[in-house]
């Protein structure tokens, strides 16, 4: 994933995006777009369990 941050400007002003491939999440400082992107890495990072189907598919 492709995850970019920028400064834009919209009619209500300029503000930060969080650009994840083709999706934009609008922030109103960099600091906040900055720890919002700390925080995805973290969690696209950490250990993930993954359901066990066959378990599921027996029942």
């Amino acid at each position: 994933m492709k995850i970019l941050v920028r400064p834009t400007t919209t009619p209500k002003g300029s503000c930060w995006q969080v650009c994840l491939d083709q999706h934009a999440v609008s922030f109103r400082s960099e600091a906040e777009a900055r720890r919002f992107v700390t925080v995805l890495e973290e969690r696209l990072k950490a250990p993930h369990v993954l359901p066990d189907w066959s378990r599921r598919i027996a029942s």
